[in-house]
């Protein structure tokens, strides 16, 4: 799963039948982007995992409900305690603005399948052991109407903590980078993924230069729809030949498409 890379363990999906697959939790940080604004992304949350008494950060997340987090199932596969920070921005400095709330179950689709990130079905909902309290840093995602497709180049953003470089460094503070969406039809023909590309995943980025990395994995794909940022995609995976490689955009699960599922799940 998604170190903080300090998830320093890139999760190389190695056991997948593609061998250029690899888990962007584990490679994740946003590549080419800059630092955001703070609390830009008011869901935004850092999925933390414990080992002896210290806490790191592993993968992203989108606050759903007071209570529930929306994340990749990938990241959540070991059997660790898990917390999440939110309303976060610097995650090595105190601002006064973070919730820090225990994960008290977690919920992967009965479909996923932990050696093969390609299959799709990467999604879980995180259940709180409290509500977090909303407010001007602590805000609930919007999710898209079940079934949209985006369109190829629309406007979205990727947001996470994961590396800023292939193998490169982590930041200390959220980064965002533009990350236009990239259809179907496109990402899944032969010059880009291919039939490693589900109608379940949203690919988005592909031109070398941006891209989701380790450590981003389970965090948001916002897109702007109608003035209002929605989180269209949960980061999934990107390419072992590089987080940027070009043509080989960062896929991300659909949330559209697993509408009932997250109903079900909440």
């Amino acid at each position: 799963m998604l170190k903080f890379l300090v998830f320093a363990a890139l999760v190389l999906c190695g056991h997948c039948s593609e061998q250029y697959i690899e888990d962007v939790a584990d490679n994740s940080r946003v590549v080419g982007g800059s630092n955001s604004l703070p609390n830009a992304w008011p869901w935004q949350i850092s999925l933390q995992y414990q080992s002896g008494s210290s806490w790191y950060h592993t993968c992203g997340g989108s606050l759903i409900r007071a209570n529930r987090v929306l994340t990749a199932a990938h990241c959540v596969d070991r059997v660790v305690k898990f917390r999440v920070a939110l309303g976060d921005h610097n995650l090595s400095v105190n601002e006064g603005t973070e919730q820090i709330i225990a994960v008290s179950t977690i919920i992967k689709h009965a479909n996923w399948n932990t050696n093969s990130v390609s299959a799709g079905f990467d999604i879980a909902v995180l259940h709180l052991a409290s509500s977090a309290t909303l407010n001007s840093y602590v805000k609930l995602a919007t999710l898209p109407a079940d079934g949209h497709v985006l369109t190829n180049n629309y406007d979205c953003t990727i947001t996470g903590w994961g590396r800023t470089a292939t193998g490169g460094s982590l930041p200390s503070i959220l980064q965002q980078a533009p990350l236009p969406a990239v259809d179907h039809a496109t990402c899944s023909s032969s010059s880009y993924w291919g039939s490693t590309v589900k109608t379940t995943m949203v690919c988005a980025g592909g031109n070398g230069q941006q891209a989701g990395c380790n450590g981003d994995s389970g965090g948001p794909l916002n897109c702007a729809v109608n003035g209002v940022y929605q989180v269209h995609g949960i980061a999934s995976f990107v390419s072992s030949l590089g987080c940027n490689a070009y043509l080989k955009p960062t896929v991300f699960t659909r949330v559209s498409a697993y509408t009932s599922w997250i109903n079900n799940s909440i």
